[in-house]
């Protein structure tokens, strides 16, 4: 508990806002909730595929690290997300699933999973992309309902050790 405070209060000074950032995603079944993560980027408007060049310097350290993430467990541990599962998505994406990708709604959305690993880099990716929205809506969010689907079905207790040892290890 004490690192996360203290990553909040030198977020809140690196900001110059409050260091906890919170916002709406989709969670099970398509329920809204809020989600918690550290603040890491400046003032003003962010663009998808801009985001790197948004965050602060200490922002880009906690981005790499994910530590931005440690804020929800207490998205766990209120029962809005799981360690593991698809990531929760701002609207506009999952709960607009159709047909029997909806699978996906059935779980609880996870800190880590096998897109977010496959995806690590995703900021990256979308940097270099002419059209980062285009890109992100036709190729990466169509592989990740496929990859997510495919978890939702394979589902066991083997899978999610597996998957929280590779996000451990594998950052």
């Amino acid at each position: 508990m004490v690192p996360i405070i203290v990553l909040i209060v030198i977020a809140t000074i690196d900001t110059k806002k409050y260091g906890v950032f919170v916002q709406k995603r989709v969670g099970q079944h398509g329920k809204p909730f809020k989600i918690y993560k550290i603040r890491t980027l400046k003032e003003g408007t962010h663009r998808l595929g801009h985001l790197d060049k948004s965050a602060t310097s200490f922002g880009k350290f906690l981005r790499k690290t994910k530590l931005d993430e440690l804020p929800q467990l207490f998205n766990v541990l209120r029962g809005d997300m799981s360690f593991v599962g698809p990531r929760p998505d701002i609207q506009g994406f999952a709960d607009e699933l159709v047909g029997d990708d909806r699978i996906i709604l059935l779980v609880k959305p996870g800190v880590t999973g096998e897109a977010t690993l496959k995806y690590k880099d995703e900021e990256k990716v979308l940097e270099r992309q002419k059209d980062p929205e285009h890109y992100n809506r036709t190729i990466i969010w169509v592989d990740k309902v496929k990859i997510n689907k495919n978890y939702v079905k394979n589902y066991s207790f083997y899978l999610d050790l597996k998957l929280i040892l590779k996000s451990i290890f594998n950052r």
